[in-house]
């Protein structure tokens, strides 16, 4: 199953290790209408972890599939607070069907996060676009 994941920074990308804890639901339909779900995703869930926090799963490798979304980190330059966050990713699910991936959670530091690394947890991203808005 191939997964995209991301994680945090607080020292310019020379280590993504902020400790995150997290909670993940997961909504599908099967594009022969032979199973949907809601359901909510406890092997995604991280508790006071470093692991890199998963955003979307099963993406597909068919040239007729991608995967689109956004993820909302709140104040990440605050020194002052942890920086909570919101993830919602769309997929061409591997089974063919529409995915839809959410979760949230809150990075446990009250440094700056200055880096964000994302990457697919196996294979490769063969090609794609992550646009930032808001950084000054």
């Amino acid at each position: 199953m191939i997964s995209f994941v991301y994680n945090l920074s607080i020292d310019s990308g020379s280590n993504y290790n902020v400790t995150k804890t997290s909670t993940a639901f997961k909504a599908w339909h099967w594009e022969d209408d032979s199973e949907t779900s809601l359901t909510y995703d406890t092997a995604r869930d991280l508790a006071q972890s470093t692991a890199f926090q998963v955003i979307g799963q099963a993406l597909g490798t068919d040239n007729d599939l991608g995967t689109s979304g956004t993820l909302h980190l709140f104040n990440p330059s605050s020194i002052n607070f942890v920086k909570h966050w919101t993830s919602n990713v769309s997929i061409g699910h591997s089974n063919n069907g529409a995915y839809h991936f959410f979760s949230a959670g809150y990075a446990n530091t009250t440094s700056a996060i200055n880096a964000v690394q994302f990457k697919m947890a196996s294979s490769n991203l063969g090609s794609g676009t992550i646009k930032m808005y808001g950084v000054k």
